[in-house]
């Protein structure tokens, strides 16, 4: 199972679910403490802004990110959840997410994962980059994409609720 949340989130939400891996995307990572009941080894940090194109003085998703998720959530061994957040809980981490459950199931339809996501949250907004890069590398031809397009804008709110997306 894989939960979602934001950075003010994160220890509650690694708490209630019994984490054992956390996936961080967001800008300022050093911000970020590590839950304690986590192991520093299943902790990934990958910095990069929340933007969909190169912007002078800030770190747009790469192809680099997207991989270092990608062999983050592959080495995950499920015995317990995963937490992915972001600082807002809203777009890097929905995206890494979305990206993350079809890694692990290659053969699932994006478009059934992208409902689930809205259903479970109504502000979700994945970042079109992430998942742009995320598609590209799983070799989804364009079907994450446009699931997200089906999926629509998410209500606009400051900070996302935590909502988890099962793997099956």
């Amino acid at each position: 199972m894989i939960h979602v949340c934001s950075l003010a989130a994160l220890p509650d939400t690694v708490k209630v679910t019994g984490a054992s891996h956390v996936l961080t995307v967001m800008a300022n990572v050093d911000q970020v403490r590590r839950p304690q009941s986590v192991l520093p080894e299943n902790h990934l940090k990958v910095q990069m802004d929340d933007i969909t194109e190169e912007i002078d003085g800030f770190v747009a998703p790469s192809d680099s990110h997207i991989e270092q998720v990608l062999n983050f959530v592959r080495g995950w061994d499920r015995s317990a959840p995963l937490v992915v957040h972001c600082y807002a809980g809203i777009s890097r981490s929905t995206a890494s997410a979305f990206a993350a459950v079809c890694a692990l199931n290659p053969h699932r339809d994006e478009m059934s994962i992208a409902r689930q996501i809205r259903a479970a949250s109504p502000i979700a907004q994945p970042n079109r980059l992430i998942v742009s890069l995320a598609d590209r590398a799983l070799g989804r031809e364009g079907r994450m994409l446009r699931a997200l397009d089906e999926m629509g804008p998410g209500s606009m709110l400051v900070e996302g609720r935590p909502f988890r997306i099962d793997l099956d």
